[in-house]
């Protein structure tokens, strides 16, 4: 096997983590429209939980690319 094409293949299954992110980030607003659909009162404290659980979801989503581009150009 190339180096190049261990290379390609390594950041592709990095680049896999990227599906459980999208499904994470579904979840989360799904969850929160929901939560505030029910109770519009709990809003302010919602929202802030929400918003930090797409940004730590989010933060798994850069990981993922930077080892991706990492495994590919280095």
């Amino acid at each position: 096997m190339d180096v190049q094409a261990a290379r390609e293949i390594g950041a592709g299954i990095a680049v896999i983590a990227l599906a459980g992110v999208g499904i994470g980030l579904g979840n989360i607003f799904s969850t929160l429209v929901g939560s505030i659909a029910r109770n519009p009162a709990a809003r302010p404290h919602v929202f802030g939980l929400g918003m930090l659980g797409f940004a730590l979801t989010e933060a798994i989503a850069l990981f993922a690319l930077l080892i991706a581009f990492l495994i590919l150009f280095s």
